[in-house]
Protein backbone atom coordinates (compact mmCIF):
# COMPACT_ATOMS: atom_id res chain seq x y z
CA UNK A 1 0.00 0.00 0.00
CA UNK A 2 1.50 3.54 -1.15
CA UNK A 3 1.26 6.30 1.76
CA UNK A 4 0.85 9.94 0.68
CA UNK A 5 3.32 12.59 1.69
CA UNK A 6 1.30 15.94 2.82
CA UNK A 7 1.72 17.45 -0.66
CA UNK A 8 0.88 14.52 -2.43
CA UNK A 9 -2.25 14.25 0.22
CA UNK A 10 -3.53 17.87 -0.18
CA UNK A 11 -3.09 17.72 -3.84
CA UNK A 12 -5.26 14.88 -4.38
CA UNK A 13 -7.67 16.83 -1.99
CA UNK A 14 -7.51 19.63 -4.57
CA UNK A 15 -8.18 17.39 -7.49
CA UNK A 16 -11.45 16.18 -5.67
CA UNK A 17 -12.49 19.44 -5.04
CA UNK A 18 -12.20 20.80 -8.36
CA UNK A 19 -14.56 18.40 -9.58
CA UNK A 20 -17.20 20.00 -8.07
CA UNK A 21 -16.48 23.60 -7.80
CA UNK A 22 -15.61 25.74 -10.81
CA UNK A 23 -15.91 29.36 -11.55
CA UNK A 24 -18.25 31.29 -13.94
CA UNK A 25 -18.73 34.74 -15.13
CA UNK A 26 -21.78 34.87 -13.11
CA UNK A 27 -20.44 33.72 -9.61
CA UNK A 28 -16.18 33.65 -10.11
CA UNK A 29 -13.89 30.85 -8.31
CA UNK A 30 -12.10 32.59 -5.10
CA UNK A 31 -8.73 30.22 -5.62
CA UNK A 32 -6.68 29.99 -2.56
CA UNK A 33 -3.62 29.14 -1.57
CA UNK A 34 -0.35 29.34 0.52
CA UNK A 35 3.22 28.32 0.79
CA UNK A 36 5.97 28.71 3.71
CA UNK A 37 7.00 32.23 3.16
CA UNK A 38 3.76 33.46 0.91
CA UNK A 39 -0.22 33.74 0.05
CA UNK A 40 -1.91 33.80 -3.01
CA UNK A 41 -5.49 34.50 -3.82
CA UNK A 42 -6.91 34.61 -7.03
CA UNK A 43 -10.55 35.07 -8.57
CA UNK A 44 -11.06 33.27 -11.73
CA UNK A 45 -13.74 32.88 -14.26
CA UNK A 46 -12.97 29.27 -15.61
CA UNK A 47 -15.11 29.03 -18.48
CA UNK A 48 -13.09 31.75 -20.29
CA UNK A 49 -9.60 30.66 -18.47
CA UNK A 50 -9.36 34.44 -17.45
CA UNK A 51 -7.77 35.74 -13.79
CA UNK A 52 -10.48 38.78 -13.25
CA UNK A 53 -8.51 39.82 -10.39
CA UNK A 54 -5.78 38.58 -7.61
CA UNK A 55 -3.50 39.68 -4.77
CA UNK A 56 -0.53 38.31 -2.72
CA UNK A 57 1.55 38.45 0.55
CA UNK A 58 3.81 40.58 -2.16
CA UNK A 59 1.88 43.22 -2.99
CA UNK A 60 3.20 46.60 -1.71
CA UNK A 61 -0.22 47.29 -0.20
CA UNK A 62 0.20 44.55 2.28
CA UNK A 63 2.27 45.64 5.21
CA UNK A 64 3.77 42.77 6.68
CA UNK A 65 5.77 39.79 5.42
CA UNK A 66 5.62 35.91 6.06
CA UNK A 67 2.54 33.35 5.87
CA UNK A 68 0.33 33.76 8.71
CA UNK A 69 -3.04 34.58 9.83
CA UNK A 70 -2.67 38.19 10.17
CA UNK A 71 -1.10 38.55 6.74
CA UNK A 72 -3.91 36.01 5.61
CA UNK A 73 -6.69 38.64 6.77
CA UNK A 74 -4.84 41.57 4.74
CA UNK A 75 -4.74 39.25 1.74
CA UNK A 76 -8.71 38.48 1.93
CA UNK A 77 -9.14 42.35 2.66
CA UNK A 78 -7.44 43.54 -0.34
CA UNK A 79 -9.10 41.02 -2.87
CA UNK A 80 -12.55 41.52 -1.55
CA UNK A 81 -11.44 45.34 -2.70
CA UNK A 82 -10.05 44.77 -5.77
CA UNK A 83 -13.21 42.39 -7.00
CA UNK A 84 -15.44 45.40 -5.52
CA UNK A 85 -14.04 47.40 -8.08
CA UNK A 86 -14.71 45.18 -10.55
CA UNK A 87 -18.39 44.61 -9.12
CA UNK A 88 -18.22 41.21 -8.23
CA UNK A 89 -19.72 40.44 -5.13
CA UNK A 90 -20.76 36.38 -5.32
CA UNK A 91 -18.08 33.92 -5.46
CA UNK A 92 -17.09 30.03 -5.33
CA UNK A 93 -14.58 29.31 -2.90
CA UNK A 94 -11.66 27.10 -3.08
CA UNK A 95 -9.73 26.53 -0.14
CA UNK A 96 -7.00 24.84 -3.11
CA UNK A 97 -6.64 21.41 -1.05
CA UNK A 98 -6.11 23.12 2.71
CA UNK A 99 -7.97 22.54 5.78
CA UNK A 100 -10.64 25.39 6.39
CA UNK A 101 -8.37 26.75 9.27
CA UNK A 102 -5.94 29.19 10.81
CA UNK A 103 -4.87 31.12 7.76
CA UNK A 104 -7.52 30.14 4.60
CA UNK A 105 -10.17 30.69 8.00
CA UNK A 106 -9.21 33.88 8.30
CA UNK A 107 -8.53 35.02 4.55
CA UNK A 108 -12.23 33.91 4.13
CA UNK A 109 -13.24 35.78 7.21
CA UNK A 110 -11.68 39.08 5.58
CA UNK A 111 -12.80 38.14 2.26
CA UNK A 112 -16.74 38.07 3.69
CA UNK A 113 -16.04 41.30 5.95
CA UNK A 114 -15.13 43.14 2.75
CA UNK A 115 -17.96 41.99 1.00
CA UNK A 116 -17.62 39.11 -1.11
CA UNK A 117 -20.40 36.56 -0.72
CA UNK A 118 -20.05 33.21 -0.58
Amino acid sequence: MKTLNRKEARKKIHRRIRKKVSGTPVRPRLAAHYSNMNIYVQIIDDTSGRTLCAASSLDKEVEGTGSNVATAEKVGALVASRAGELKISDVVFDRGGHLYHGKIKALAGAARAGGLKF
